[in-house]
């Protein structure tokens, strides 16, 4: 069972959802505004938060930038707003999905389990032997911390980043196609999620150039990218 925190200033919304992903099994605590989740979460962090983008108060962007500056919990956003500016804004900021309103509650348990199963598949992965380590340069996976490091120094990811940077790991020096990453870490491929793919990577970038690392994510025109040394990297 997994305990979600969910915001949302429609009471009719909140409460249909809430019941909906109680009836799936899941533990739900729902909150009018962001800041009584935040208020929350500081109390007594959750497994998944599911965050309203408009609301009063604080909005769900700004929720979303102080979660990150303390956990890397997963976020989905929902939004109502015709354009795909707050979920392409969202995810630059660190959410690990979206969905647009109206939705299916179908949709958003099926958003739900993949993103914890992805997480508890990371989890998993702290029991593994150090065989399954990875080192591209002065880039490592450590298993056992579940965590990458340059040098020793652990990187600051989310769930999404973490997954996306260890896949390429595992095909390094390979160029992997855009639908297979998008597949691959986010289920599905569209105009946003290669939005998304693409913001992942820029983040990416700015880690691993940040760290001192001696490898980065390098575009392969009209294909995909792949995750290389850098020219000159010993």
């Amino acid at each position: 069972m997994a305990l979600i925190y969910y915001a949302d200033d429609e009471k009719e919304v909140r409460d249909i959802v809430t019941v909906f992903l109680r009836n799936d099994g899941n533990d739900v605590e729902a909150f009018p505004t962001g800041d009584l989740l935040l208020e929350a979460f500081l109390r007594a962090p959750c497994d998944l938060v599911l965050l309203d983008i408009m609301m009063p108060g604080t909005d769900g962007i700004g929720i979303l930038t102080k979660l990150r500056e303390i956990s890397k919990v997963p976020v989905i956003l929902l939004t109502a707003r015709d354009t795909d500016s707050d979920c392409y804004t969202g995810i630059t900021l660190g959410s690990d999905d979206y969905i647009t309103k109206p939705f299916k509650p179908m949709l958003l348990s099926a958003k739900i389990h993949a993103l914890l199963r992805r997480v508890q598949m990371e989890n998993d992965g702290i029991a593994r032997s150090d065989e399954d380590d990875l080192s591209c340069g002065n880039l490592r996976y450590e298993c056992r911390q579940h965590a990458c490091t340059v040098n020793g120094t652990i990187l600051a990811l989310t769930p999404t980043e973490l997954k996306y940077l260890t896949f390429l790991m595992g095909h390094f020096d390979e160029a992997v196609s855009r639908d297979e990453l998008l597949n691959k870490i986010w289920g599905m491929s569209c105009e946003i999620e290669t939005r998304v793919a693409d913001e992942t990577n820029r983040r990416l970038r700015k880690k691993l150039t940040a760290a001192g690392a001696n490898v980065y994510v390098q575009t392969v025109w009209g294909y995909g990218f792949k995750l290389t040394q850098k020219a000159g990297a010993v």
